[in-house]
């Protein structure tokens, strides 16, 4: 296999801004997928930029903190076949690496008898997925949960519990390491693209780099569109928001527990996380936010607003599914029907027992015909690959999907075949 040099800096070259690689986004993909074309192309300068003041600031830094298995994804899909790869290969690097890490294992239970079949169709998925997974009955999971009330569970062994703010971190340490340039506080504002190089205007200045790899999470339909690339969704946010249990009430969770997901919106559905730090977790309800970076109520981008309300697709998804969002929104501003919707798993949760805790925002994609990009979304450009849809799990699979992008990258660079 040859590659492309002419789409490649060199190394000596004189100009102090040029780059061969530049990764917009440092978030846990942009980390992972600088990390992974440090370890491809070791003599290639590689630069990460990320507009916040810290590494891994949103959908990263405000997830649940859970090494996913993969059970949920349509088998053959990037999601399912990356959640796989990425939960071996995460696993490898917190012990290479003394992250903390713990693989508990999490069991997903019916409740109502009309939950049965879907519950055995998830069964069937995870073992078409490659995955361990088990059916048990209600006494068995009493012996694991003995607080939960259900007819019927699985469990699913490979599900863990991470911090994956440190997991960035390590992240970004390998790739200064390896003399990759890593920059905080670096906004793209503008890209313009000639002669095969593109120059990135952000707000410390000017970058000149050979190839671009947008990982800009919740801003990514936009920066791709700065680099003259339609990617046919909309980031449309959904903010995610949790509850935490009272310590005293901790003991009612051992693991993690989760019921059958609708499988129109698989990222609903509250359930209990317990936290690496020990913390338990409840949640989340999921409500449009009405800005892309919105963690509370009263966040309001007025931008970020307007191109919701204005976007076609998300009007044909609110009709479609009217019912759910406003169950959603109810659960957002009533406690007890949160509290509710958590005694479907625990009836001895109170509501005394629960106080607000962290939200998060997932950053989704929607086509214009109101449909849920399910699964990871990553568009070519000119010398670029936009990262259009990486939300959950994309922390799990990170190590999976920047060594992917890595391979797309080297694809592109050979002669002749891009």
């Amino acid at each position: 296999m040859s590659i492309n040099t002419d789409l490649m800096v060199p190394v000596t070259s004189p100009t102090q801004n040029l780059y061969d690689f530049a990764i917009i986004g440092g978030g846990i993909v942009g980390l992972s997928t600088a990390m992974a074309l440090s370890r491809t192309y070791p003599d290639r300068r590689i630069l990460v930029l990320e507009k916040e003041s810290n590494w891994a600031p949103h959908q990263t830094g405000h997830n649940s903190g859970v090494i996913h298995s993969g059970i949920y994804y349509k088998p053959g899909s990037l999601k399912a076949k990356f959640s796989r790869d990425g939960n071996t290969s995460l696993v490898e690097f917190c012990q290479e690496h003394g992250i903390d890490y713990e693989i508990c294992g999490k069991i997903i239970v019916a409740t109502e008898p009309q939950e049965l079949p879907l519950l055995e169709n998830l069964y069937q998925r995870g073992l078409e997925n490659g995955l361990k997974v088990e059916k048990i009955s209600n006494e068995q999971v009493k012996e694991i949960e003995p607080h939960v009330s259900c007819l019927a569970a699985i469990r699913v062994p490979s599900t863990g519990i991470i911090n994956y703010k440190q997991v960035s971190q390590k992240y970004a340490e390998l790739v200064e390491s390896r003399g990759g340039e890593l920059h905080l506080n670096t906004k793209v504002e503008k890209i313009i693209t000639s002669n095969n190089t593109h120059i990135l205007e952000t707000n410390q200045g000017a970058f000149q780099t050979k190839f671009i790899v947008n990982c800009a999470g919740l801003q990514s339909d936009r920066v791709a569109k700065l680099g003259q690339v339609n990617p046919q969704i909309q980031i449309v946010p959904f903010r995610g928001e949790y509850y935490e249990l009272i310590p005293e009430k901790r003991y009612l969770v051992k693991h993690l527990i989760y019921p059958v997901p609708n499988p129109n919106f698989p990222f609903l559905g509250v359930h209990f996380t317990r936290m690496i730090d020990g913390t338990i977790h409840a949640g989340p309800n999921a409500v449009l936010s009405l800005k892309r970076e919105g963690y509370r109520k009263t966040d309001i981008d007025w931008r970020d607003a307007a191109e919701v309300f204005t976007y076609p697709g998300f009007w044909k998804l609110a009709a479609k599914y009217a019912g759910v969002g406003i169950e959603e929104v109810i659960r957002s501003f009533s406690k007890a029907a949160f509290v509710r919707s958590l005694q479907r798993l625990i009836p001895e949760v109170q509501a005394q027992d629960l106080v607000p805790t962290h939200a998060g925002v997932r950053a989704q994609a929607l086509t214009n015909d109101g449909k849920l990009v399910d699964d990871f979304l990553l568009v070519k450009g000119q010398n670029a690959i936009h990262v259009c849809n990486a939300p959950s799990p994309a922390a799990t699979a990170s190590l999976a999907i920047g060594e992917a992008i890595a391979a797309q990258i080297t694809e592109q660079l050979v002669i002749g075949n891009w």
